[in-house]
């Protein structure tokens, strides 16, 4: 069953009441106890986010929430996520698999990273393939990623699919602190962080231990690392959200609404389809029997699968030509060194 997200925007008091969330809503009050006074069985939340100065929440009902694997998240003045309280005991035979990813060697996690190198590219290629924006080259430099990513491919592929990716009245550069719809994509990615913390704890795992983010003031490298392949799932969102013409300079409620949207997006797997927060757990499940030795994939999904012939969209220069293409299109620095790699 796929947990539920829920967002505060207004003041609120949250309680606990026999494994109930008890929600009272003050700026309600005037509609009756039917509009402002509600629960919801603890069970079914996965994500809680706390998006108001005055939101008061019990010690109880926190204790609650992260007993059943929920994670809380805190919003600043801003708007924008700025805190996670997630569980420290999410699975059965966690210490076990806490000794197999502190273990885990070197040569082991770079190709985990290849493989979610692999992936990105891929699902940023089925982006830009969507929208008819040439795409070849990104194919291209998928297939040529090595292990632990030398080359770099990564970054060339980024520089690429931001340049292209935005309709062209859109002089838009990608940066945490930049222009609208940056705040669009800080906003999903940092929901899209939260269901992957989320899940790497119910796998067993420590999100702090990353496979390639290694930042020391960043207690969620593995998150980072994870969410790789499923920044796309945001980034057609926030494409919608401009391609229908709503104001993004601000992130009003509507934006919101279909940016929290993205735990229920569908994504696809070898095996069939299912809901973003049920397939992470698939994913993150998958990453700890990486660590196991029992299992040789991550278990990514790809929102398109792309044939070995060249795609009819576009017919690329020549490799040559297509290895420059990044370069020709500006510089772009990885998230790495980051704190928050929105």
């Amino acid at each position: 069953m796929i947990k539920r997200t829920l967002h505060f925007s207004n003041p609120a008091y949250l309680s606990l009441q026999k494994d109930q969330l008890n929600i009272y809503l003050p700026h309600l009050k005037v509609l009756g106890e039917k509009e402002s006074k509600k629960s919801v069985p603890i069970e079914d939340i996965g994500i809680v986010i706390l998006d108001h100065q005055q939101i008061t929440i019990t010690h109880a009902c926190i204790a609650a929430l992260l007993d059943n694997n929920a994670a809380i998240i805190t919003c600043n003045h801003s708007h924008l996520p700025t805190g996670m309280i997630l569980p420290i005991d999410g699975h059965d035979i966690q210490s076990e698999r806490f000794r197999y990813q502190i273990d885990a060697s070197q040569p082991l996690k770079k190709q985990l990273w290849q493989q979610t190198v692999q992936a990105k590219i891929l699902n940023q290629a089925a982006v830009l393939f969507e929208r008819n924006i040439p795409c070849d080259n990104m194919i291209r430099w998928a297939k040529n990623v090595r292990s632990g990513d030398p080359d770099n491919y990564e970054a060339r592929a980024a520089a690429y699919y931001w340049k292209n990716v935005f309709p062209k009245k859109i002089d838009f550069f990608r940066g945490r602190e930049g222009d609208p719809p940056n705040n669009l994509l800080n906003y999903g990615y940092a929901i899209l962080r939260a269901i992957v913390a989320r899940g790497l704890v119910s796998s067993g795992l420590l999100p702090t231990l990353g496979i390639h983010h290694r930042n020391k003031y960043n207690a969620y490298c593995l998150a980072d690392d994870i969410m790789e392949p499923y920044r796309p799932y945001v980034d057609q969102i926030v494409l919608r959200i401009i391609d229908n013409g709503e104001n993004f300079l601000e992130l009003g409620t509507s934006i919101k609404t279909q940016l929290l949207g993205i735990a229920t997006v569908d994504v696809q797997f070898e095996r069939g389809k299912s809901p973003l927060m049920v397939g992470l757990q698939q994913t993150t499940a998958s990453l700890a029997k990486c660590y196991e030795g029992t299992v040789r994939r991550i278990n990514y999904p790809l929102m398109k699968v792309f044939e070995n012939r060249k795609s009819s969209v576009y017919k690329f220069m020549n490799d040559t030509e297509a290895g420059m293409v990044a370069e020709r299109d500006g510089p772009y620095t990885s998230t790495n060194d980051e704190d928050l790699p929105f």
